[in-house]
């Protein structure tokens, strides 16, 4: 018995070309935000996250300062260029490590037993390493990884400079001349 042709949403993609480029423009911004706020918040008292830095014990004692100092400003950085979507893959290659390096650290405090502030948001959101700080900075991390696979370019320097082009196409690919 042949079923009858339905019409409606269910016949075609739940997401067209644009719906998508339209996702991925909330994913960069998104992870934008996210490594904005957690530099900004970081800035006003930098003596405090070196602190932070120093008691998870990862780094040598004369790498601390200058690690401390720079990554709120690398922090910032990321946020910026993902949010302008300018080198947005590599913006999130590099943010998609420093994530893995603060999984690990924050992995490393929990394995030694030593309760310390995660410092993943300075003095904004003051948490000490946990399960549950990890998956919340594992979570946090996704839209970052997820721009190193698909760099959302809706709205974004690259596609204006460079005329790169999302990996789904459609609506948002290459601009065409007259």
């Amino acid at each position: 018995m042949k079923r009858p042709a339905s019409s409606g949403a269910a016949s075609g993609p739940a997401v067209g070309p644009r719906g998508l480029a339209l996702v991925g423009l909330v994913l960069r911004l998104a992870a934008a935000g996210i490594w904005i706020f957690a530099g900004a918040v970081k800035l006003p008292d930098l003596r405090a996250f070196e602190l932070d830095v120093s008691r998870y014990g990862v780094l040598p004692p004369f790498l601390v300062a200058p690690s401390a100092y720079l990554l709120p400003f690398l922090e910032l950085g990321i946020g910026v260029y993902l949010a302008l979507g300018l080198f947005v893959r590599g913006a999130a290659l590099l943010g998609t490590v420093l994530f893995a390096v603060f999984l690990s650290a924050q992995l490393w405090a929990m394995a030694r037993g030593i309760a310390i502030d995660c410092g993943c948001f300075g003095p904004a959101l003051p948490s000490t390493v946990s399960p549950w700080t990890v998956t919340r900075d594992f979570c946090l991390g996704i839209p970052t990884f997820l721009m190193l696979f698909f760099p959302a370019r809706l709205l974004s320097l690259d596609r204006r400079l460079f005329g790169a082009v999302n990996l789904f196409g459609g609506a948002t690919g290459p601009r065409r001349k007259p």
